[in-house]
């Protein structure tokens, strides 16, 4: 019980920044045929509980595979794409149409003591997506294969302010009434352009992004993928990052690649401060980092004025150019604006957050909060237990923020001897 309330204390201030939120979410075929299916369809309804607005777009692959081998059809591919005769158009108007009953059908439960209790959604899916055929590619004729032309944004906008899920299928419709099959890749991320969404999740088998050594890599800038995609070759890890970079790169904030056969991956991903999965994040005009040798002059610049002023205890450039290895930062085209130290305590599992300043002129978008997030990720790496702060003028920013108030004999003994008895200091503490 302890460690759901906790979760759920620190899921509070993502719950708030999702709110009215627009999320693409992308869940192909083989999610839906896997186990895990009702789980998500549970994480997507809490979602919209919580004031998302939300697109679903879905694929049909396998579904689609198995009815071409049902009526003894050979499935043909040219560039990972596939090429669609009219014998298998029909194979995909009817999978991708059972699919969508399905999910309408899924989407509708209201079942006493069940996550879907209570829900009452409304679902809608129609003709969103326009398209066009691709036509002929190396002497190849890809017939009622085709690619989005255009997305009715405002159609989908109207219903999501009605508090509506939208179902997006993979099909496409052109203004001469032709059905083309299209790639729930493509369909998600030019849905996620269009509408100017805060976010496009890319579901798959893996994770997110695996790197050579089959460890999770965390995140990535879209300008890194296409050397990763080269090399991942026609690999599906591939296509999904092309996606989530394609996003970024049309305005989308984030992407997010996470697993469709682990229980609550996206409720991890969205709503930890660590995630569960692969972010994929537009280059930021700033970032957060750890100081080298080279920052040492710029830390001193932002942090006499508050020296000057009490609110930090006095640093010499000997010292910091001794501890810069402590210190986080947040830089801004160049200019340090924001910075905060760790420092463990010897002979304890516990670490002292100090020094953190931010730019009076940059106070007020989060970044002492990001600072803070960071040294806590730190500290936990370190297998430290315990944070303590010491300070003279900002003991409610750090109340806030679930210090409590503390005291010297709580500090470990290296610390205790150090304690300035002229500043006093106030001591607060929080548990890792």
């Amino acid at each position: 019980m302890h460690d759901y309330v906790n979760w759920l204390r620190h899921a509070t201030p993502y719950i708030n920044a999702h709110r009215d939120a627009t999320f693409v979410v992308m869940l192909p075929g083989d999610g839906l045929a896997h186990g895990n299916f009702a789980n998500i369809v549970h994480d997507l309804v809490l979602l919209h509980s919580l004031g998302v607005r939300l697109v679903l777009v879905f694929g049909s692959r396998p579904q689609i595979e198995a009815r071409l081998a049902a009526r003894g059809l050979v499935p043909r591919y040219y560039r990972n794409m596939r090429i669609t005769d009219a014998p298998t158009l029909e194979c995909v108007i009817d999978a991708v149409g059972q699919l969508r009953i399905a999910l309408e059908a899924r989407l509708s439960m209201d079942m006493a003591s069940s996550p879907m209790q209570g829900s009452r959604l409304r679902v809608a899916s129609g003709n969103f997506v326009t398209a066009r055929p691709i036509g002929v590619l190396d002497g190849v004729d890809y017939h009622h294969t085709g690619e989005v032309r255009r997305i009715d944004r405002k159609g989908i906008g109207r219903l999501l302010d009605e508090r509506t899920i939208v179902l997006l299928s993979p099909l496409g419709y052109s203004p001469t009434g032709e059905i083309f099959n299209l790639a729930c890749e493509d369909v998600a991320t030019r849905a996620a352009i269009d509408l100017q969404a805060d976010k496009l999740v890319l579901y798959g088998a893996e994770s997110g992004f695996l790197d050579e050594n089959g460890q999770l890599v965390r995140e990535l800038r879209p300008q890194e993928i296409p050397a990763l995609v080269k090399r991942l070759g026609s690999d599906y890890q591939g296509e999904l990052l092309d996606a989530a970079a394609q996003a970024c790169r049309g305005g989308v904030r984030r992407s997010h690649l996470v697993s469709y056969g682990e229980d609550g991956a996206l409720l991890n991903e969205l709503f930890t401060r660590d995630g569960s999965g692969t972010l994929v994040a537009q280059e930021q005009f700033e970032r957060l980092r750890e100081a080298t040798i080279e920052d040492v002059g710029g830390l001193i610049e932002l942090i006499r004025p508050l020296e000057e002023q009490g609110i930090l205890v006095r640093r010499s450039r000997e010292v910091l150019e001794r501890e810069i290895g402590q210190f986080s930062l947040v830089e801004r085209d160049g200019l340090l604006i924001a910075c905060a130290a760790l420092y463990p305590i010897a002979d304890s599992q516990a670490g002292e957050l100090a020094c953190l300043a931010v730019n009076p002129q940059y106070r007020h978008g989060g970044r002492g909060d990001e600072l803070l997030a960071r040294i806590e990720r730190r500290a936990r790496h370190l297998g430290l237990k315990h944070l303590f702060v010491l300070t003279t003028r900002t003991a409610h920013w750090f109340r806030e923020r679930g210090f409590e108030p503390s005291s010297v004999e709580r500090l470990p003994a290296a610390r205790a001897s150090l304690y300035n008895l002229q500043r006093q200091s106030k001591v607060f503490e929080k548990a890792l």
